[in-house]
């Protein structure tokens, strides 16, 4: 039993060897030091010179306010993609732009350039930025930040703490990435290079989604473009460099909730009109001459009450305030007496009760003869 357990371990230990087909032998350019693997090199028509063999088209709509715009810088557009044999075509009753290849077009990718030229260019972005884009080294992103929150207020404040005072947050952003970077309405259109994009993508989702302020993804970039020049650190781990920001919750005031009345299926009781209240307090039935007198009575006495109190106000201005009452220095001096003639007469009880402790503190052996001893007699002086 033994012996067939080792010959079923030895069995799944060893593994088979892979088969390697004709597609799995090794390159010369694989491991080739002199080859960029991430240089994109301009495309060469003579690469393509049998052309495109159907037509290729992108169409997308643009507000009503880029109307003009657009109208004033179609030539410039139409004549860079002309260069690249692209077809294009302004539509202003439908508020359409459309690119399409032609016979002429021999990039196959340049259509997609020219779709993200139309996109962002009805995405406000200048024609002369936007004409970058058909570069090969170019690329772009248009991020929509409208959906990732739904509260209006918080939405406009989180746009502007992406977009700083004066767009200064913006430009530290623009220089430290490498990329052109506007903010237009719900969405925030980018161009530059992959890593630039990758990089203005997170910082744009942190900031809407409040995971991060920009400020603090700035500063990290900063000490990335530090780190960069030093070549000792080229392949390691940046993560024990760079600092690690940690979100604070506030605590908001908690909003007091009203109390929700009771709905009851009962109307409220019926308010009295003028006619009962004056049937209940007897003006209904008095004279036309007797209500005028009345009402004159009473408007008489709210002027009185009125005149009163605006007097009350007036004079109020000119009551002098109370002055502080200073003590007099006789009263001052008899205080002083009657402290000094205090202490004299504790001091003297003082004695007198020294004077009582010592007494019965007496000695009576100072006062008893010892036994033995005779008194000693004061000789006589002789006096001549």
């Amino acid at each position: 039993m033994e012996a067939d357990a080792a010959e079923i371990t030895d069995v799944l230990t060893t593994k088979k060897p892979k088969h390697k087909g004709k597609h799995d032998k090794p390159k010369p350019w694989d491991e080739d030091p002199h080859i960029d693997r991430w240089n994109i090199e301009k495309f060469d028509p003579s690469w393509n010179q049998g052309g495109m063999l159907d037509v290729s088209s992108f169409s997308t709509l643009f507000p009503k306010y880029r109307e003009k715009y657009l109208t004033d810088a179609w030539p410039m557009v139409k004549s860079a993609l002309k260069e690249f044999g692209i077809d294009c075509e302004l539509n202003k009753n439908e508020g359409s732009m459309t690119v399409k290849t032609t016979i002429k077009t021999r990039d196959p990718y340049i259509i997609v350039k020219a779709r993200d030229l139309i996109k962002l260019l009805s995405r406000s972005v200048p024609a002369p930025q936007a004409v970058k884009i058909l570069n090969d080294d170019m690329s772009c992103d248009i991020i929509k930040i409208g959906n990732m929150i739904h509260n209006k207020e918080r939405f406009v404040k989180r746009r502007q703490n992406l977009v700083g005072p004066n767009s200064s947050t913006l430009k530290a952003l623009e220089l430290l990435t490498g990329c052109y970077i506007l903010v237009q309405g719900n969405t925030v259109a980018a161009m530059g290079s992959f890593k630039g994009l990758k990089q203005v993508r997170r910082i744009v989702e942190d900031c809407i989604q409040n995971k991060m302020h920009p400020v603090y993804h700035i500063k990290i970039l900063m000490m990335k473009k530090e780190l960069e020049k030093d070549p000792a650190l080229k392949n390691e781990n940046w993560d024990r460099f760079l600092p690690k920001y940690k979100k604070k919750t506030v605590k908001q005031k908690k909003v007091k909730s009203k109390k929700k009345k009771q709905d009851t299926p009962f109307p409220p009781p019926q308010q009295p009109s003028m006619e009962d209240v004056q049937l209940e307090t007897g003006e209904y039935f008095l004279s036309d001459k007797k209500k005028q007198a009345k009402k004159w009575h009473e408007k008489q006495e709210k002027q009185l009450e009125k005149t009163a109190e605006n007097k009350r106000k007036r004079e109020a201005a000119f009551v002098p305030p109370k002055e502080l009452i200073k003590q007099d220095p006789i009263t001052y001096a008899d205080d002083n007496k009657d402290v000094a003639a205090m202490a004299i007469s504790l001091k003297r009880k003082a004695k007198e009760f020294g004077k009582q402790k010592s007494s019965e503190n007496v000695n009576p052996e100072d006062y008893i003869a010892i036994s033995g001893e005779q008194p000693h007699k004061k000789k006589k002086s002789n006096r001549n």
